[in-house]
């Protein structure tokens, strides 16, 4: 029987009891994940290498040097995850993989290697949209959570503003113009001279620092008050560093990294309060890398408290790229019968709404 229709025969008898333990790989970026997932709900295992420590000598990820160092871990990551859920191969209902977006050969590996475990083991195949992985990461946290509502999604390459309809079913509401939240986080930490990754590092400074103490731009698309843009924020502080000493800056970043923040936080809390309120929405959630901030936290938080709404997000050990994530949007496809067949392939660009 050809691998397919093996697939969605048994892709049928687990439709039918509504239940699926899934093996999950991630490799998007510079983290090799692998996770077993039950029910899309419950976490049996989750096993992260991440290279944060090969990459912050070059202040950011070189795509060739992760795609090396995937091929290297991926095999022992997923068995590692396999024996934490105590279980074996043969034992799981389905394989699931980050198909895009991300770096191309670091898609390739985790692709590559799910695509050979599915057929040599006749298992369905689930190629995952790596956004919808970083929302569908709040399912993990929150079993109550179910759509609709609003997700913020804010990592290192997306800021959008998505009404998740339904499992899978997403409209972009507001998506950025230039940098990501994440982008100009790390952006910033690099004129600060701080070391990758900048978005915790500016974190940290800005708890001890003073958000008032200089007021950065908060842009505004005319005619589209949901979209975003943080290209200009990056170029004040720029142009505010580059008028100080150095004696200043090192005396003043808690300050400075503190005020840049608050402007990128300002700029996401109004704009999800305001998507709320137009759709009608009693739930704001959070996802992606930027979802673990403690400023965007507390102040998102304070703004849903004084409106009744509930804010979501993910645990800080699954808001950054995790398989877990993956797992938990793979059931729901599974569930819907979205099976990948072994023509799937990495794409760096991928739109969520149309996958």
């Amino acid at each position: 029987m050809p691998y397919i229709e093996h697939a969605k025969i048994k892709t049928q008898a687990l439709q039918k009891k509504q239940e699926a333990t899934i093996l999950a790989i991630e490799s998007s970026c510079d983290e090799t994940s692998a996770a077993v997932i039950k029910d899309g709900r419950e976490v049996l295992s989750l096993v992260i290498a991440t290279q944060i420590e090969i990459h912050q000598k070059y202040g950011g990820v070189v795509p060739e040097i992760a795609s090396r160092k995937h091929i290297e871990a991926i095999g022992a990551v997923v068995n590692e995850a396999l024996d934490e859920a105590g279980m074996a191969l043969p034992e799981v209902d389905a394989i699931a993989v980050t198909a895009g977006p991300g770096l191309v050969g670091a898609l390739l590996v985790g692709v590559s290697y799910a695509k050979s475990l599915a057929y040599a083991h006749q298992l369905p195949l689930v190629g995952v949209h790596h956004i919808d992985g970083h929302i569908s990461a709040n399912y993990l946290s929150h079993n109550e959570l179910t759509p609709p509502y609003l997700c913020l999604v804010v990592s290192g390459g997306h800021t959008q503003l998505i009404h998740v309809k339904g499992y899978g079913e997403y409209h972009i509401l507001g998506a950025t113009r230039d940098d990501a939240a994440g982008e100009a986080f790390d952006k910033g930490a690099r004129l600060l001279g701080l070391p990758y990754p900048g978005g915790k590092m500016i974190d940290d400074l800005a708890k001890v620092g003073d958000p008032k103490a200089i007021r950065f731009p908060r842009a505004k698309i005319k005619d589209e008050p949901l979209d975003f843009s943080f290209s200009g924020l990056k170029t004040a502080l720029r142009q505010y560093l580059d008028k100080q000493t150095e004696d200043y800056i090192e005396a003043n970043k808690a300050d400075i990294a503190a005020s840049y923040q608050a402007a990128i936080v300002d700029s996401l809390t109004s704009r999800a309060i305001l998507a709320a309120k137009e759709l009608g929405v009693k739930t704001i959630a959070v996802a992606g890398g930027v979802a673990a901030n403690g400023g965007l936290r507390k102040a998102l938080g304070a703004e849903c408290k004084k409106r009744g709404m509930k804010l979501v997000y993910p645990e800080i050990k699954l808001c950054s790229d995790n398989a877990a994530m993956i797992g938990a949007a793979a059931y729901h496809r599974l569930m819907q019968g979205k099976l990948s067949g072994m023509d799937l392939n990495a794409a760096a660009f991928l739109d969520i709404v149309r996958w």
